[in-house]
């Protein structure tokens, strides 16, 4: 369903649900589009919350081009059951892993920090490069060094990374504890500038509240 960023009533994106309802006996499941193409995350959350109220819970809805982890961890919560996004493979070719504990949830194995650390990039993780032994040391060398092992291992650790993130996901849904899930989540990335991190973004705030998901 499209639409762009139109929610008002009677605007595009409710015209094109209309269309959806005519057809809703032949459609196995909706797809979202018209999304994550650099709109403010104010506007976008404001459209995924739109359309999951909207369409059937008897029916996957799959947002389209989607995303970020934080991203999956709030529409998950606003209705989403499917995704899909070249991120983390895209992201892998520049140097950058997904890791849980820091906002924006991501590490830049380029960077200075990483030369001379002697940790894999996650520990418990069980990608090729974090239970092979590769350090963060040793993949920052061969990244400088455009050793293309070292892309396909964070490539495969980044993969991990968002697979996990779906099994966990699911687990809490299947036991009704997401709400636990996406406050700990959040919290775990944004910790408050007083303990040297960020604090978390309004609009994950507004996004999760619209689900009935406290923060605070």
């Amino acid at each position: 369903m499209q639409g762009g960023l139109d929610t008002s009533p009677g605007g595009l994106r409710d015209i094109c649900l209309a269309g959806f309802r005519l057809r809703d006996d032949k459609a196995p499941g909706y797809a979202i589009g018209g999304l994550a193409g650099g709109e403010s995350k104010n506007d976008f959350w404001k459209v995924v919350d739109k359309c999951c109220r909207a369409l059937p819970d008897t029916k996957p809805r799959y947002l389209m081009g989607v995303g970020y982890p934080l991203d999956l961890v709030v529409c998950t919560a606003l209705g989403v059951d499917m995704y899909d996004c070249v991120y983390p493979t895209r992201t892998a070719r520049f140097g950058v892993a997904l890791v849980d504990g820091e906002a924006p949830g991501t590490l830049r194995i380029k960077g200075h920090g990483c030369a001379n650390d002697q940790s894999v990039i996650m520990e418990n993780c069980d990608c090729m490069a974090c239970s092979g032994g590769y350090t963060k040391a040793r993949l920052h060398a061969m990244l400088k060094n455009d050793n293309p092992l070292a892309v396909s291992l964070v490539t495969h650790h980044n993969l991990a990374y968002m697979m996990s993130l779906n099994r966990k996901m699911r687990a809490a849904i299947k036991v009704d504890s997401y709400d636990k899930f996406a406050i700990s989540f959040v919290k775990d990335q944004y910790r408050g500038k007083e303990n040297g991190g960020q604090d978390v973004p309004s609009w994950v705030k507004d996004a999760l509240n619209a689900a009935s998901i406290k923060l605070d």
